[in-house]
């Protein structure tokens, strides 16, 4: 009884261990407006937000609208599509 216990114990340590390292490594940067085109691109769109959110709330020193949050992301991610590189900083995108 005590062996399957160790064990247990043993197999739910590891899919914890396990499980954080997963989550760790494949978060993309969120750094405001220091994001690269590439971790932006590659992100959800919740996580676009909150890179967009940062970067505004940054350069302005208070939290904008929504309606500007969603029109930035958008703009964003368009230039990082187009004219922008893998490794440009989405501050670089043109934005209000």
């Amino acid at each position: 009884m005590k062996r399957s216990a160790g064990v247990l114990f043993s197999g739910v340590i590891a899919g914890v261990l396990g499980g954080s390292v997963l989550v760790g490594c494949s978060a993309p940067s969120v750094t405001g407006g220091d994001t690269k085109c590439k971790d932006f691109l590659g992100a959800d769109q919740s996580t676009q937000t909150q890179a967009v959110s940062k970067m505004l709330k940054d350069e302005k020193g208070a939290d904008a609208p929504s309606l500007e949050i969603t029109g930035t992301r958008l703009s964003v991610q368009t230039w990082c599509q187009t004219a922008g590189t893998q490794d440009s900083a989405i501050k670089e995108a043109p934005h209000l």
